[in-house]
């Protein structure tokens, strides 16, 4: 796409384009995804644009969670055999995602793998500042998300052996295997990956600063492992 304002040509009577686009806000499709050069990993040469995604107090799903979302639209068996789904991610000072509420970042409908951002329900005091991956509601790696630090990331999913792997690394560096394998329900529709954010509601923490993340480099692969940042040739 060369611009966000693509997506608003796809409805459910008219599925065009890469990516479904029907978790967001009331406002133009500006106020939640905007596409850039300045939003992708400078040291990401293969992509042209990277992608501002944000969340607000508009951008309401049943109610009370903060989601903006996009789900790839292919027909490619990315729910089968050993798949990689790479994506790098980055928060800025500004509009930054709450250590007060729980995120849930590019999962899966059942949310078998995840990344997590923020305080979760059963952390100790108020708030937790750790970039998480998670198998199953479990954490598996975490470190304290610093702004303007781009996180090179790859599930790698067997979901025929029923397990996934975690690929990490920042900046321009290669990804190197960080955890796993782990046992995972890895369930999939291939149409139920989620590249976005949702928040979760919180009483007593504030609630009404906008959010914005940010992604690059974003495919899912089959076959050997792609660990350049700069994506497969």
């Amino acid at each position: 796409m060369e611009t966000s304002e693509e997506l608003n040509e796809w409805s459910w009577s008219n599925q065009v384009g890469p990516y479904q686009y029907y978790i967001h806000g009331s406002g133009p499709v500006t106020d939640y995804v905007n596409l850039s050069p300045d939003f992708k990993n400078p040291d990401d040469t293969a992509s042209n644009q990277g992608a501002k995604i944000t969340i607000d107090s508009t951008a309401l799903w049943n109610s009370d969670m903060w989601r903006t979302e996009l789900i790839p639209q292919t027909t490619a068996p990315i729910n089968s055999g050993l798949v990689y789904y790479h994506f790098s991610m980055k928060r800025s000072e500004t509009n930054a995602p709450s250590i007060f509420h729980e995120h849930q970042v590019c999962f899966f409908e059942s949310h078998f793998t995840e990344m997590k951002y923020g305080w979760i329900n059963g952390d100790a005091g108020d708030s937790n500042p750790n970039l998480q991956w998670m198998v199953g509601g479990q954490s598996q790696w975490s470190v304290e998300w610093e702004p303007e630090v781009w996180h090179n990331i790859a599930y790698g999913i067997d979901f025929g052996a029923g397990t996934v792997t975690f690929y990490h690394s920042t900046g321009a560096d290669d990804l190197v295997e960080t955890a796993g394998p782990v046992t995972a329900s890895t369930q999939s529709n291939g149409a139920d990956w989620h590249l976005g954010v949702l928040r979760l509601p919180r009483s007593g923490q504030p609630a009404n600063d906008p959010e914005d993340w940010y992604f690059s480099g974003v495919y899912v692969e089959d076959g050997d492992l792609t660990t350049t940042v700069t994506g497969p040739v």
